[in-house]
This record gives C-alpha cells, structure tokens and sequence, in this order.
C-alpha cells in the first residue's frame, strides 16, 4: 500500500513539474525566440552595420568601437566624394546596399593578398551576411558594382566573372550607364543627370 502511495506521489509530482515546465516554455515563447535572435546577432565573428556610407563602404560596432570597412574587390558609383560628381547608378548602388545591410549583422574577412587597410585607414574586408552570402559577390551580379581588380585578391578572377555576367545581362549600371575609363586604367560610370 505505501509502495502504491509513493508511485501515485511521485507521478504527482512528475506531472505537475512537466505542466509548470510546458506553462513556461509557453509563456516565454516571445523572449524565446528573442534571446535566440539576439544570440544569432551576438555570435563571435558577427558585427552590427551601424552606418551604410555608399555602396562599398559599412561602419560596423566591432566591441563597442565604430570601424569602417572598405568592401573588397568591388567599386560602387560614387555618391559624395567632394572630389566627383555624383555618378551614374551611385544612389541606387548605396540604397541596394543600404536595404540589405542597414541595423543587421555581418561576418567579416580578410584576404591574405590583400592589405589589412587603405590608404584612408578603412579595414578591407569581404562582407558575408549570417547566411554565408557574399555581399560584393550580389553587388557585382545585379550590377550595382564594377570589379575593382587594380590591387590582388584572391576571388579576382571570380568577381570579373560576375561582372561580365551582369553586363551581359544588362543588368543594373551596365543598361543606365556609361563605363569610362581614366588615363590610369581607373574605371567609373558616367556623372548622374
């Protein structure tokens, strides 16, 4: 008999710890989901775009510091060097870059051929989204961007064929605009009307 009392109490208990278990996990579904969320953005390795200066250049938080980070191996139309005019297809390159990047999270690389900065102290990076999708590589394909191969990196060969499958397509700055090319090989598009 007190075998029997002690099954039906310990079932008891099983039962009421399994229901206040489930009455939890049903009531903290949002801060669930939340806390994954804010986990997936804090994973080591994830930085927050903070600011999207143009198409090729980010401002992330890297630790509580603001770094600006050159996109590697590509080249938007300028949209506010003092130094041009703004350019053919530069606003629609930085509102392109701007809806993809803006207040998310982004994986950050280097290239082992290629300078840790420029000339202006920007890190150069290649931009990966949490879903490992490469952000030069969309710029180049929905022709946003020219390949910016004067200095080496290793996805050169990789990027000039995005380029040219975006020109072929017509896609992008190669249906609305003028490539020109300076005396020192520099390519751009044309100024914006």
């Amino acid at each position: 008999m007190r075998y029997l009392r002690k099954k039906r109490t310990q079932k008891l208990i099983f039962s009421l710890i399994l229901s206040l278990i489930l009455l939890l996990i049903s009531t903290h579904t949002d801060w669930l989901k939340h806390t994954a969320k804010t986990a997936q953005q804090n994973q080591p390795g994830l930085y927050s775009v903070v600011k999207v200066d143009d198409g090729d250049t980010i401002v992330v938080d890297m630790n509580g510091s603001k770094e600006t980070v050159r996109f590697i191996g590509v080249d938007t139309p300028e949209t506010h060097d003092p130094r041009k005019p703004v350019q053919c297809y530069g606003q629609e390159a930085s509102n392109y870059t701007k809806n993809l990047l803006q207040g998310k999270s982004v994986r950050l690389q280097a290239d082992p051929l290629d300078t840790n900065r420029d000339r202006y102290g920007r890190l150069l990076r290649y931009i990966y989204l949490p879903d490992d999708t490469l952000v030069e590589s969309k710029l180049l394909m929905e022709g946003y961007a020219l390949a910016y191969t004067a200095f080496p990196f290793q996805k050169a060969d990789e990027f000039t064929g995005y380029e040219k499958a975006a020109r072929s397509a017509n896609k992008g700055l190669w249906s609305a605009c003028q490539i020109v090319t300076d005396s020192n090989g520099a390519r751009h598009t044309n100024p914006a009307n």
